[in-house]
């Protein structure tokens, strides 16, 4: 088995690094992949301009991709569309809010994280419930045993350590957990703006968390990126690309061990 997978993230049209956004685009088409992730914060402030110019940018890209929306995709400004509907722009522009993608060797299921309000102050923060945990882990666990199990989300739903800003998703851990239990091996997501790759702290710990860093001009100590991620053979690798110099570069890579297919699906 062998899948090549682009992880692009948090591109945020209205603050975009434009330079990086066309170098990410131009790279997708010209490097081979299976599945190109967008994981949310697509646009700034969820105006309808920005919409309409991630909209043109996401059709532009290569197939297959597919996407989940953020907390900067709900409307910034209009407190009835925020709790009422969301999401409606995002769907309008991009797609659907929850989706998959499913190939003899690799199934991924998207999750939405993100709310257009909370009762908390902070609602940029992620939140999972306990029925979208069990419908997500449930549509992976019935996947073949030889294919690779992915979960995209917005927020990372375990904190990783020495982040610049958290996410606190709310059911995160015991989302984690559920989705570990149902042999899921990866969990990619944005929205902390650096790449990181941990892996789950519950069951065997080969399911990892892979988050891609932005492509936009909200930096948090780390250059605009994005990822590519290999699983063949034994091994994961995970290497961040990154956008300096006018030209893209590697950054930062991860090789990691990979859960046996074999077992896949009923880890302790």
């Amino acid at each position: 088995m062998s899948i090549r997978l682009l992880q692009f993230s948090d591109i945020h049209f209205g603050a975009e690094n434009v330079a990086a956004v066309e170098a990410a685009a131009s790279f997708a088409h010209a490097t081979p992949f299976d599945l190109l992730i967008l994981c949310g914060d697509i646009t700034q402030l969820g105006h309808g301009d920005e919409f309409s110019a991630a909209g043109r940018w996401v059709s532009s890209l290569p197939r297959p991709w597919l996407s989940t929306p953020g907390n900067h995709d709900t409307p910034w400004m209009g407190l009835v569309d925020r709790v009422v509907r969301p999401f409606q722009d995002y769907a309008q522009a991009i797609g659907p809010i929850e989706t998959g993608f499913n190939a003899p060797e690799i199934v991924v299921q998207t999750l939405n994280t993100a709310r257009g309000w909370q009762i908390r102050l902070n609602w940029s923060k992620g939140q999972i419930s306990r029925r979208q945990a069990v419908e997500a882990a449930g549509r992976l666990r019935v996947a073949s045993p030889g294919a690779a199990r992915i979960m995209v989300c917005h927020h990372p739903l375990v904190e990783p350590a020495g982040e610049p800003i958290t996410a606190r998703v709310r059911g995160g851990g015991r989302a984690a957990r559920r989705l570990v239990s149902a042999g899921v091996d990866l969990i990619l997501s944005g929205h902390l703006h650096t790449p990181f790759v941990q892996p789950l702290p519950f069951g065997d710990q080969l399911t990892y968390a892979v988050g891609a860093g932005t492509l936009s001009l909200r930096e948090r100590g780390a250059p605009p990126s994005f990822n590519i991620i290999d699983i063949g053979g034994e091994d994961l690798v995970v290497t961040a690309m990154a956008y300096e110099g006018g030209r893209l570069d590697e950054y930062r890579r991860w090789t990691m061990p990979l859960r046996p297919r074999h077992t896949a699906g009923a880890p302790n």
